[in-house]
C-alpha cells in the first residue's frame, strides 16, 4: 500500500478492501471492549484550512482510541504558504510527528504536504477529493447491504469532490454510479474518464445525467451534498436558483429501489439539499455514516502510523 493516503483514485480495490475490513475489525474490537492500542507513542498531527465537526474529532479520536496522541492545528497556528513555505511546514512537521493530516482547500496542498514530509500525509479533505468520507460511507453500505459489488450508487448534486471519490470508490469495486447535476456543476472531463477507466476492469456502469429521477431509478444508495461548499460562498445566490430540481426528497425518493439508503456527508443543510422528512426518515443512514467516519479512520491511522 502506498505511503499516503491521499486520494481513492490512487488506491487498488484490494488496498480498499483492506480498509474496509480493517475498519470492521476495528470497530467489533471497540464495541466488545476497547481497542488494542496499536499506536502507543504515535502521534498525528492535523491541519486544518477549513473547520470541522466529524473530521476533527473523529481523527482525534480515532488515536485516542488506539492509544496515540493527536494535536490539533488551526488556520491561525500555520497560515500554510503565508507565513511559512508549504515545505518547510511539512519538513519541520514531520520531525515532530509521526504523521499529518490535512483538510485544505486546494488539492495542491494535501499533495505538496505528502512530498516533503518524512511520515505519512492522510487527506482530510481537498478540492478533488474526500477519501476518508467515501471509506467510511463505503463501510456503511457494506454493514447494510452486505456487499458492495453490483449494487447502484446515485449521487444527485454538484459534481464535488465526494462525488469524484465515490465515483472512484464505487467502480474500482464494481459497483455502479449514476450521477445528476445541473449543466456547468457536473464531474470534470478529467474525473469522468478516470473513474470510466477503472468501471472498464470491474465491469460498473457509470451513468451521467441532468436527470435526478433517471439517476436515482432503482438505486440502492441515494446520496447527496450541500449545495455551496466552504469557500463557494460568492456562488451561493447562483447556486440557489439552480440546485432546487436536485432536491433529495420523498418524491424523489420513491423512484429508488424499495429499500434505498439515504445518504449525505454532513452538515446538511435541510430544507435545501434534503428534507426533514427524508433526513430523518427510515430510509436515512445520516449518523450510521457519521459514526463510521470514525471506525474508517481509525482503520486509515492504524493502517499508516503503525
Amino acid at each position: 500500500m502506498k505511503k499516503d493516503f491521499l486520494t481513492i483514485a490512487d488506491m487498488t480495490a484490494e488496498d480498499l478492501q483492506e480498509l474496509l475490513d480493517l475498519a470492521i475489525r476495528l470497530k467489533k474490537e471497540r464495541a466488545a471492549g476497547g481497542n488494542k492500542p496499536i499506536l502507543a507513542g504515535k502521534s498525528l498531527g492535523m491541519i486544518f484550512e477549513k473547520p470541522s465537526l466529524r473530521t476533527r474529532v473523529s481523527f482525534e479520536m480515532s488515536m485516542v482510541h488506539l492509544g496515540g496522541y493527536a494535536l490539533y492545528l488551526s488556520p491561525a497556528e500555520i497560515g500554510l504558504g503565508k507565513r511559512e513555505s508549504l515545505a518547510d511546514v511539512a519538513r519541520v512537521l514531520s520531525r515532530y510527528v509521526d504523521g499529518i493530516m490535512a483538510r485544505v482547500f486546494a488539492h495542491s496542498t494535501v499533495a505538496g504536504l505528502a512530498q516533503y514530509a518524512r511520515g505519512p500525509v492522510i487527506n482530510g479533505l481537498s478540492d478533488y477529493e474526500h477519501p476518508a468520507q467515501a471509506l467510511g460511507d463505503m463501510l456503511t453500505i457494506l454493514e447494510q447491504r452486505g456487499r458492495l459489488g453490483g449494487l447502484k450508487l446515485a449521487f444527485v448534486g454538484d459534481g464535488n469532490n465526494v462525488a469524484n471519490s465515490l465515483l472512484f470508490f464505487a467502480a474500482k469495486m464494481g459497483m455502479n454510479f449514476a450521477i445528476a447535476s445541473p449543466r456547468g456543476y457536473e464531474l470534470t472531463p478529467e474525473v469522468v474518464r478516470l473513474g470510466q477507466s477503472f468501471a472498464q476492469r470491474t465491469g460498473a456502469q457509470v451513468i451521467l445525467t441532468q436527470d435526478p429521477i433517471g439517476a436515482v431509478r432503482d438505486a440502492d444508495v441515494v446520496y447527496t451534498d450541500v449545495w455551496t461548499s466552504m469557500g463557494q460562498e460568492a456562488e451561493q445566490a447562483t447556486r440557489l436558483a439552480v440546485f432546487p430540481l436536485y432536491q433529495i426528497n420523498a418524491a424523489l425518493v420513491r423512484h429508488a429501489g424499495p429499500e434505498a439508503l439515504v445518504m449525505h456527508c454532513l452538515p446538511a443543510h435541510r430544507g435545501e439539499e434534503i428534507t426533514d422528512e427524508v433526513a430523518d426518515g427510515p430510509q436515512s443512514v445520516l449518523f450510521d455514516q457519521a459514526e463510521n467516519r470514525l471506525h474508517a479512520e481509525k482503520a486509515i491511522v492504524a493502517q499508516f502510523l503503525a
